[in-house]
């Protein structure tokens, strides 16, 4: 690298340093370009991207149908706001109804929109489908939870400092903990209108839910008329091989939030789903968005929803799943004690470091500069969350440098000086 490089690298990421709010840690490494699974820093350095943007980027960087509908569509027009009709919206919704199962769909960007819209529907559910008093309405969250960070949405959250300093914080939420169906019970009320809950706890450390805790959990609030509304944000359209999570439990919610790989990589695109007489409360005035649902990223959602069709990406997702998943607890079980954990489905897997041992975020930082991307979560976790395009060569690429940085820091912490097999893990590194 010449200083040349150097000076460039640092420049960027001095003038983010320097003007931008400090409301992020970025892993020090300068994106120029990338396409599919690959990226490319401004020193040219290539990189093997498996993190994918949160599962933003499903389907690999500026994926050519995605970017030429996209072209086609800004040649006609991209935003004139909801107050008129055009011709991409509807397609749109039809094709994500008849995928997902759901009866209707609103369209909005981000997934804590889409959220905050799951949040007033429930609420609206409530107080016109069961009576509850307006203002008393209660939802139902798990503890571990990470739904966005509006206002509202973080007044639920239990991590302290996503809620530090930001008060008031909103009323109506009650917890439970993630996986346990006595503490369901406990948290319900005569003014319990919804439970909202991730089909695995992503930020949380990639929290996988216990055997049967869903089939239980749909069964309490079929009871109870409860809405199940279920967060895919991250989960949905292909990361845990299937189209969405929640049919791995084998049940169905009353509702349903997407987004990230709902914009096909481009562009910020929500959508927050659900049966008739749910969604039913909604009507003109009580909701909306500029943006949401604009030409431009209809067209761009349509054409990405078909892509994972056509290229099979949700069975590459499980397969491919399969085996990085497999290739990650190989390379445990050689950690000598550094990695404690690995889980999670399909291409989506959290590595759990030993925390007495090293920090997630150092061993991030470590692999960046090996030449493969990620993201740690909690301190202690690591995400592998590639493209769903992601092939096999670039997943045993990914690997062979994951386990050379685990190698070399377990090497230096001395742990295979307290194994019995010392000698073929130092030789191995």
């Amino acid at each position: 690298m010449d200083a040349s490089s150097i000076s460039n690298t640092q420049s960027f990421i001095g003038k983010e340093a320097r003007f931008g709010a400090r409301n992020y840690q970025p892993v020090p490494v300068v994106v120029d370009h990338a396409r599919d699974c690959l990226v490319w820093d401004v020193e040219g350095r290539e990189y093997i991207d498996m993190m994918s943007a949160y599962s933003a980027v499903s389907h690999g960087h500026l994926h050519p149908r995605v970017v030429a509908a996209a072209v086609r569509q800004l040649d006609k027009v991209a935003v004139t706001s909801r107050a008129y009709y055009g011709t991409t919206l509807g397609p749109f919704l039809e094709k994500l109804c008849h995928l997902t199962g759901f009866a209707r769909a609103l369209p909005m960007n981000t997934g804590a929109e889409a959220v905050e819209t799951a949040i007033k529907c429930a609420r609206r559910w409530g107080w016109k489908a069961k009576g509850i008093a307006d203002g008393k309405q209660e939802i139902l969250v798990a503890a571990g939870n990470f739904h966005g960070r509006t206002s509202t949405i973080i007044s639920f959250s239990s991590e302290p400092e996503y809620r530090a300093g930001f008060g008031p914080l909103a009323q109506g939420f009650k917890h439970f903990t993630f996986g346990d169906m006595a503490s369901v019970r406990a948290a319900a009320t005569a003014n319990t209108c919804a439970v909202l809950v991730e089909p695995i706890q992503g930020e949380a450390g990639v929290i996988l839910p216990p055997a049967g805790f869903f089939a239980e959990l749909r069964e309490w609030c079929t009871e109870n008329n409860v809405l199940l509304i279920i967060d895919e944000v991250q989960a949905g359209l292909g990361r845990t091989g299937r189209w969405f999570a929640f049919e791995h439990e084998g049940i169905r919610p009353d509702a349903l939030v997407l987004g990230k790989a709902l914009g096909g990589g481009l562009l910020p695109v929500s959508a927050f789903l659900a049966r008739e007489d749910v969604m039913e409360v909604f009507n003109p005035g009580s909701h909306g968005s500029t943006f949401g649902g604009n030409a431009l990223a209809a067209a761009v959602a349509l054409e990405g929803l078909k892509v994972i069709e056509d290229e099979g990406l949700v069975a590459r997702s499980a397969a491919m799943g399969e085996y990085l998943i497999d290739c990650l607890k190989a390379v445990q079980a050689e950690s000598g004690g550094l990695i404690r954990d690995v889980r999670g489905r399909g291409l989506w897997v959290g590595v759990d470091i030993e925390p007495s041992l090293a920090t997630a975020r150092q061993m991030v930082e470590r692999l960046a500069t090996a030449g493969v991307l990620s993201k740690e979560t909690h301190e202690t976790v690591i995400r592998f969350a590639p493209p769903l395009t992601i092939t096999r060569e670039l997943i045993d690429r990914a690997i062979a440098s994951f386990r050379q940085v685990v190698l070399q820091k377990a090497k230096e912490l001395g742990l295979f000086d307290r194994q019995p097999h010392t000698e073929t893990a130092e030789a191995s590194a």
